[in-house]
């Protein structure tokens, strides 16, 4: 059985909790990818075999890379096809990013049955195009059009560690004391600048906050985000670090939630956290819009847009609910209401009994 994922760890880490319930289940599992992004590091650490192919993503903006990224794309078909044959592979399952376009292409010209997962709620050009070839779609959000069939409603997977995570043992690892509220401050694995700066103004360098922050600043911002904190006059219980190893701890030791709304949003939904949402303005297919719309639907998230976004703003909603606690309860639930924390375990058996099939 291959997983072709690649590209960002929003699309590996989904990737790598599927593969984990497939190996649990007896099946031989291994990944497909690129050397260049994280997948290159994250499945090795997590004790999978990786076969390398050498394609990019398509820049739609101009016409000469985009034309290259094609030729590229097609010459990694013929990559993937061989690596399915030497694999013997049973099974494709496209986790992804731009690895699964030509893994998915290569399965279907190899007769190897297919599975396609889409985590955004908007399908990607890669799945628009396989999809009608794909055995099964296992789908993150409800798409208009894409349901029955081969269609099938999972939810995204999220690592083990976010639905397990204990948060009294989350709160002191991280020195939170009870009764004390935590706002949760995140943007990616590369950062989210817009949330950054305005975190940092409205909650360390404007007085009134009562309650500590944990900023997960990504790598980006994170040098210049430091140097103002420490010049900030109210950064007392002011927590900032590029990332937490441990997601899932900040999560549940959080009483609140503040970020982007990719794929991470099922995360914060089995951790049964309210949030507020700022989606990414420039989202393939707006899709982060798409996506918090739907959160606040359901009663989970109040949204700003990004271009709404400013100190004051945020420290009047994030005030405004902390001083709410019903509120806050009832975006809570909705959260654990929306949740799919069994989500890897339904696309495993999607892809086993395809597989079997």
């Amino acid at each position: 059985m291959v997983v072709a994922a690649g590209g960002t760890a929003g699309h590996v880490v989904p990737a790598i909790a599927v593969a984990d319930e497939l190996r649990a289940s007896g099946a031989e599992v291994s990944f497909l990818g690129t050397r260049e992004r994280a997948e290159a590091e994250l499945v090795p650490a997590a004790g999978y075999e990786i076969d390398f192919i050498k394609v990019r993503g398509l820049d739609r903006r101009n016409p000469l890379r985009a034309a290259r990224a094609g030729l590229e794309a097609l010459a990694a078909v013929g990559a993937a096809r061989k690596v399915l044959r030497q694999r013997g592979a049973d099974v494709v399952m496209g986790g992804g990013g731009f690895v699964a376009g030509p893994a998915g292409l290569a399965a279907i010209l190899g007769r190897v049955p297919l599975v396609l997962t889409e985590a955004d709620s908007h399908m990607g050009l890669a799945n628009r195009l396989l999809a009608k070839r794909a055995r099964r779609v296992c789908l993150a959000f409800p798409i208009a059009g894409r349901a029955g069939g081969r269609y099938e409603l999972t939810g995204r997977p999220v690592p083990a560690g976010v639905v397990g995570a204990d948060r009294a043992a989350a709160r002191e690892r991280l020195g939170i004391p009870e009764g004390t509220r935590c706002l949760m401050v995140f943007g990616g694995s590369q950062g989210a600048r817009s949330i950054n700066f305005a975190a940092v103004e409205a909650f360390a360098e404007r007085p009134g906050r009562e309650f500590r922050v944990i900023h997960l600043s990504g790598t980006r911002d994170h040098e210049e985000l430091a140097a103002r904190l420490a010049a900030a006059p109210y950064k007392e219980g002011y927590s900032l670090s590029p990332y937490e190893p441990d997601f899932g701890a900040v999560l549940a030791a959080s009483d609140l939630v503040l970020g982007r709304s990719g794929g991470s949003v099922f995360e914060v939904t089995a951790a049964g956290r309210p949030s507020i949402l700022v989606p990414y303005p420039h989202a393939t297919g707006d899709h982060q819009a798409a996506n918090a719309e739907w959160m606040r639907e359901q009663g989970a998230a109040s949204v700003i847009a990004d271009a709404e976004l400013d100190a004051e703003r945020l420290a009047r909603e994030v005030g405004d609910l902390f001083a709410d606690p019903d509120r806050l309860q009832a975006m809570a639930e909705a959260a654990r209401r929306i949740a799919k924390p069994d989500a890897a375990r339904r696309i495993a058996d999607c892809v086993l009994e395809v597989g079997r099939g």
